[in-house]
């Protein structure tokens, strides 16, 4: 395998080259022309600076030093590694709350049925229908049970509450929901509530 010519060995080449050619127009000068010794050497030397110099820049200016395998700034630096960028913290997965429960009606071990009577006093029984949360089928059922007037709720005990919340078909809890014991003693009374007054100007039946 041919090696690269250097630009040392380029330059040496020209200017033997450039000195062959100052010998022959010496040669020339002083055989030839018979100009004399000193313009013979004074020709020969003008033609060996000027081929030199030519030759040189034609031939070596392009050629450019060889490079020395322990030469390290030649070498092509490695590219730096990209920055590794830190992955972001997870977020913490957000709990949600729990969904609030509908309050159950706490049930009363011994629970126990209120007294009840046959049929209403004097055949009159109270409109309970003035007790909020108490609507006609309602008024019907606890007619059936044995309930006709207000005196006889607004007596009722924890037990017998707890009894007549766990009997009323399709309506459990609601004496205790609508808190009827403490209607039931303001229209036994004789007191009216606000919901009552509203029954008795026909706004709600």
């Amino acid at each position: 395998m041919n090696k690269p010519i250097s630009s040392t060995s380029c330059q040496s080449g020209c200017w033997i080259l450039a000195a062959a050619s100052g010998l022959v127009v010496l040669a020339v000068c002083l055989f030839l022309i018979d100009m004399g010794i000193l313009a013979s050497i004074f020709m020969g030397a003008v033609v060996f600076i000027v081929v030199g110099l030519l030759l040189g820049w034609i031939f070596c200016s392009e050629l450019k030093p060889l490079v020395q395998p322990n030469d390290t700034s030649a070498a092509p630096s490695a590219p730096e590694p990209a920055p590794v960028s830190e992955p972001a913290p997870a977020t913490a997965p957000v709990a949600q709350a729990p969904k609030a429960e509908a309050p159950e009606v706490e049930a009363v071990e011994d629970a126990v049925r209120p007294e009840a009577l046959s049929g209403a006093r004097n055949g009159d029984a109270d409109d309970l229908k003035m007790i909020k949360g108490v609507g006609p089928k309602l008024e019907i059922m606890l007619n059936e049970l044995g309930f006709y007037h207000f005196d006889q709720i607004a007596g009722w005990s924890a037990a017998e509450v707890a009894w007549v919340n766990d009997n009323l078909t399709g309506f459990k809890g609601r004496v205790s929901r609508d808190n009827w014991v403490e209607q039931a003693r303001k229209l036994a009374s004789g007191q009216e509530t606000e919901f009552s007054k509203r029954v008795s100007d026909g706004d709600v039946y």
